[in-house]
């Protein structure tokens, strides 16, 4: 399959799909593994190549304010155009089909028609490994899904160039965007990106009115510094909005990175600062947590919705999504 958004360079290719802007030579692959030049061509290896599905609830993309209480068909791929030593999906994230057996491709169509036999399934979500690198067939997925009437989530990274975000905001409902640091030192030397690129399109889905909430990973020694996380909500809150979700999760020793996993009292500390300039802060990852799991309204305080993992009760909202109790909102996407 032909990807989209590339150009000639030379001899070889440049990828215009993500900041990295791969210049890639004949036979040889981009950053993500999943685009490839063949003879001058750029073409998308891993179109319809599914590694992983199953219907998920919302809130585990996570999702809170976003049809809570709902299901969706989730399905991912292989590759990532970032490489964290941190990859809470590694096994799935850091492999690639070239480098393995011969994986059956399916059309946007059978995927389309799946989510729609599912009983209870509302949509379809991008997830698991970098959906984005999968351009060419999230797009068209997405597309014919909005066509039958399902809904588009996307659980990203956020690398993607302008443009090519652009196009997948015309047919995409919402985003959980990783947010991994607010530091560029970060970002070069953990994960092989930077920074300022995933905060424009962060931004760039706010002004197109999609539907947003940000995912932050904490890992001690180095993201979870006090001044940097009171620099990363004071940003979101300035330049997305108060009202944004925010997802503060506790981070597990996976893939290269064995640092053990940060003190729950330190989490806390994270989550009271985000909630001085945050309506809607969370926490993720923990067991048996009863702070930063339900949702509160900003305006009279009421519980709307109560969690217990994954298990969610609306306690108190309207059908538009307002507080049932003082009128505030909507609070939420239902």
């Amino acid at each position: 399959m032909e990807a989209k958004y590339y150009s000639k360079k030379g001899n070889g290719i440049r990828c215009n799909l993500c900041p990295h802007s791969c210049s890639i030579q004949d036979g040889r692959f981009g950053i993500c593994k999943a685009r490839q030049n063949q003879g001058g061509v750029l073409n998308a290896l891993g179109y319809g190549v599914i590694s992983s599905s199953g219907l998920d609830p919302m809130e585990k993309k996570p999702l809170y304010h976003f049809h809570p209480g709902s299901r969706i068909f989730s399905i991912g791929s292989y590759g990532c155009n970032l490489h964290c030593d941190f990859c809470q999906n590694f096994e799935i994230s850091q492999s690639f089909p070239v480098s393995m057996p011969p994986l059956r491709s399916y059309q946007p169509s059978e995927v389309v028609e799946k989510a729609r036999v599912l009983p209870e399934n509302i949509g379809i979500a991008y997830t698991y490994n970098e959906p984005t690198i999968s351009f060419e067939f999230m797009l068209e997925t997405a597309r014919l899904a909005k066509s039958k009437g399902l809904l588009n989530v996307a659980v990203s990274n956020g690398y993607i160039n302008p443009a090519p975000l652009r196009e997948l905001l015309e047919v995409l409902d919402a985003f959980n965007i990783d947010l991994k640091s607010f530091s560029d030192d970060f970002y070069r030397s953990q994960t092989g990106g930077r920074l300022k690129p995933v905060l424009k399109t962060l931004v760039t889905i706010r002004e197109l009115g999609k539907h947003l909430e940000i995912a932050f990973l904490v890992i001690p020694g180095l993201n979870d510094s006090l001044a940097e996380t009171k620099a990363m909500v004071s940003w979101i809150a300035s330049n997305l909005g108060s009202n944004t979700v925010l997802h503060i999760n506790r981070y597990y020793p996976a893939y290269k990175l064995k640092i053990p996993p940060i003190p729950e009292e330190r989490l806390v500390e994270l989550y009271e600062i985000a909630r001085e300039k945050l309506a809607y802060v969370y926490l993720g990852n923990l067991h048996g947590n009863e702070v930063g799991c339900n949702t509160i309204c900003p305006s009279c305080s009421s519980t709307v919705i109560r969690r217990n993992g994954y298990h969610t009760v609306i306690s108190a909202l309207t059908r538009e999504g307002r507080c049932s109790s003082c009128g505030y909102g909507p609070i939420v996407v239902m």
